[in-house]
């Protein structure tokens, strides 16, 4: 298949995204940021950035760089570029969050940081966009999967205007009536292209391709699927453009975009979560691994917080649970469904670096006989329960209990990465199909240079 060979970078953006996660989830148990402190607080910012740019986005943008090849079977337009794209987005990253701490009373001063910050993220998604924007036209007319993913990055650029807008107000460098009221006003924009639009709309794309393919599913296109990406496109469409239309051409509050936006949300992730079900009803695989019954529960997680957005928005206390409701789409859906897929890609990803190229011509091992899911089945549920715990914590505004779950989540995510190292080191593979003296075992985080096809 074209586009099957290695990416030389995602394990290393998979790694660095991993690092960032268990940051974060150190800063929770420590009481640093929501819900020991406001949702609009400097550190709940550090907190949130360093979830959505350094675990969400690294980890998505790694998958990507990785799988749009083989989502439109065309190889990727620039294969070194990831690597200069990764160093400037942790360079930002890193900018933009002592931005944040100096904000906070940290003695460090946000007006260098956080346009230093901005210029970092610009530069590096820049990349990241233009290379897999140039792979996904060069295989244009592109199917329904590819279409989620232009999207997503649709949304992304979205994203880091608004971004870079607010870096510039909130450092003192523009006084601009406009981007004032959009900074003060547009944050809840901001928020609903980056968890919505980039990482749930291309995480929805790129999950009917990997669930197929793992499971061994049909991969026809349904009319439910076209359906979910029209609604999401005009979710996306109805936050970039009517948000700012209606906030500062007709100085309405943009509350009246956000609840069309929820709507048609809601109709494409009700579409969505129809035609996953059908996946799974519809695979020849019939035992389900543990990545997909993970990914399972990722999706019902998705459901629940998408319920209960509709449910307080209709009663009008969005704002007052907006971080709990946030807290599990980031951390029950969107980091649960990538701890499950990780799972299943490492695995993946190491059996096409070091056995990929030997089939035919030796006994190699299944992708399967690179896991040991009874190992790994007590973090997964050790994850979600703590997850469970921390979001029911968070709605009930109780720090302390937050904090305990959190723990429970960074030990469990902790088991998660050992298990991730055990499949790089090929612990469960049987002695008979180790490597000999000239296929030595791959890098931890980096695959081989002399990647096989």
């Amino acid at each position: 298949m074209i586009g099957a060979s290695l990416s030389k970078w995602t394990m290393s953006y998979f790694g660095v995204a991993l690092l960032a996660l268990l940051g974060a989830e150190l800063l929770m148990v420590v009481g640093f940021g929501f819900p020991s402190q406001p949702v609009a607080a400097p550190q709940t910012l550090v907190l949130v950035h360093l979830v959505a740019i350094g675990w969400l986005s690294l980890l998505l943008s790694g998958a990507l760089i990785q799988f749009v090849p083989v989502l439109v079977a065309k190889p990727l337009s620039h294969p070194d570029l990831p690597a200069v794209a990764l160093g400037l987005l942790v360079a930002g990253l890193a900018a933009l969050m002592a931005g944040f701490l100096g904000m906070a009373g940290f003695h460090l001063d946000s007006t260098l940081w956080l346009p230093l910050g901005a210029i970092g993220l610009i530069a590096g998604f820049t990349l990241i966009i233009w290379n897999l924007g140039r792979t996904i036209w060069s295989a244009w007319p592109i199917n329904l999967p590819a279409w989620f993913v232009v999207a997503g990055l649709a949304s992304l650029v979205g994203v880091v205007v608004l971004g870079t807008i607010f870096s510039l107000v909130l450092s003192g460098l523009t006084s601009n009536a406009a981007l004032l009221r959009l900074t003060a006003e547009g944050i809840p924009l901001h928020a609903a292209l980056g968890l919505g639009g980039w990482l749930t709309f291309t995480a929805m794309g790129v999950s009917y391709r990997l669930l197929a393919m793992f499971m061994l599913s049909p991969e026809a296109e349904h009319r439910t699927s076209r359906v979910a990406l029209v609604a999401g496109v005009g979710a996306i469409a109805v936050i970039a453009i009517g948000g700012p239309v209606c906030l500062l051409v007709f100085g309405q509050a943009v509350s009246h975009p956000l609840l069309a936006a929820l709507v048609l949300g809601i109709v494409g992730l009700g579409l969505y979560g129809y035609d996953i079900v059908r996946l799974y009803r519809n695979r020849k695989r019939r035992n389900i691994e543990l990545n997909a019954l993970m990914a399972a529960w990722a999706l019902a997680v998705l459901g629940l917080a998408g319920l209960l957005l509709l449910i307080l928005t209709a009663v009008g206390e969005i704002d007052r649970f907006a971080g709990a409701v946030m807290f599990l789409f980031a951390f029950g859906w969107l980091t649960g469904l990538g701890l499950a897929k990780l799972y299943k890609i490492v695995a993946f990803l190491t059996w096409l670096e070091c056995y990929g190229g030997l089939l035919g011509k030796r006994p190699t091992p299944r992708v399967q006989d690179l896991v040991n899911e009874p190992r790994a089945m007590p973090w997964f549920r050790i994850y979600f329960a703590s997850v469970g715990i921390a979001a029911i914590a968070a709605f009930l505004t109780a720090p302390l209990a937050f904090r305990i779950a959190a723990f429970g989540m960074l030990v469990a995510t902790i088991g998660i990465c050992v298990q991730l190292a055990s499949i790089r080191m090929l612990r469960s593979v049987p002695t008979p199909l180790l490597h000999g003296e000239k296929h030595p075992r791959p890098r931890l985080l980096l695959p081989s240079l002399q990647s096989r096809r």
